[in-house]
This record gives C-alpha cells, sequence and structure tokens, in this order.
C-alpha cells in the first residue's frame, strides 16, 4: 500500500492507507504536546486509535494522533482515507478526514505519540 496524492485546482486530495500493525513488543503510547499541522508528504499511513481518532505514522519513524471532533467508525472500512489540503500542510481545527464511504470528520488536535516500554 502506498500513499497517493492528486493536484487539483491547487489543492491536493490524499488517499491514506488504513494499516492494521504488528508489534514484536507491546508498546504503551502516551500523549504529549503535539503540533499545529503536519507536512502531508511526511505521511506514510494511518492506524485507527479508536473511532475519535487516528494515529498518523511519519517519515522519520515519529507518530501523531488526530484528535477527531466526532466518532468515525467508518474510516476504515474500504481500507482507506482521504486527506484534503491546500497547502501540502494538515491542520487542526482546518482539515478534515474523508472516509472512502462519504462521510467526514474534522481533526480537532494533534498529539504527539511517545513510546513507553510495557514493564
Amino acid at each position: 500500500m502506498t500513499v497517493s496524492q492528486v493536484t487539483i485546482r491547487e489543492e491536493i486530495v490524499m488517499r491514506i492507507p488504513v494499516i492494521r500493525p504488528r508489534l514484536a513488543l507491546p508498546i504503551r503510547w502516551e500523549e504529549t504536546k503535539g503540533p499545529r499541522c503536519i507536512k502531508a508528504g511526511n505521511i506514510l499511513a494511518t492506524t485507527l486509535a479508536d473511532d475519535g481518532s487516528l494515529d498518523f505514522l511519519l517519515r522519520g519513524r515519529a507518530r501523531v494522533r488526530a484528535r477527531l471532533e466526532s466518532q468515525c467508525p467508518t474510516l476504515d472500512f474500504y481500507g482507506g482515507l482521504y486527506l484534503q489540503s491546500s497547502d501540502g500542510d494538515i491542520c487542526a481545527r482546518r482539515d478534515e478526514v474523508r472516509s472512502r464511504m462519504g462521510g467526514t470528520c474534522a481533526i480537532r488536535r494533534f498529539r504527539l505519540m511517545v513510546p513507553r516500554p510495557v514493564r
């Protein structure tokens, strides 16, 4: 699976694959203060954290959680989602996630995810 990008009338529409990661060791993720925006070109994939949030897996092995304004239970129905941007950045309180079924969910905020080993 790869991230696809199409530019239409100076807007960028990206199809992001939703994956189910397989971890050899259990990891506990802690949320810390996140950025207001992330570069769309740095997104490799996403994974669903729950119906109200999803994690973007970025280049450089960073993980950023997008907290959504509402629950979006259909985001992984077709194995992908769409992001739309006019400037190449995906920003909280501005952009939204679109399911391949047609629903939308606004991004409320981003949180940086920091791995902590399980003891």
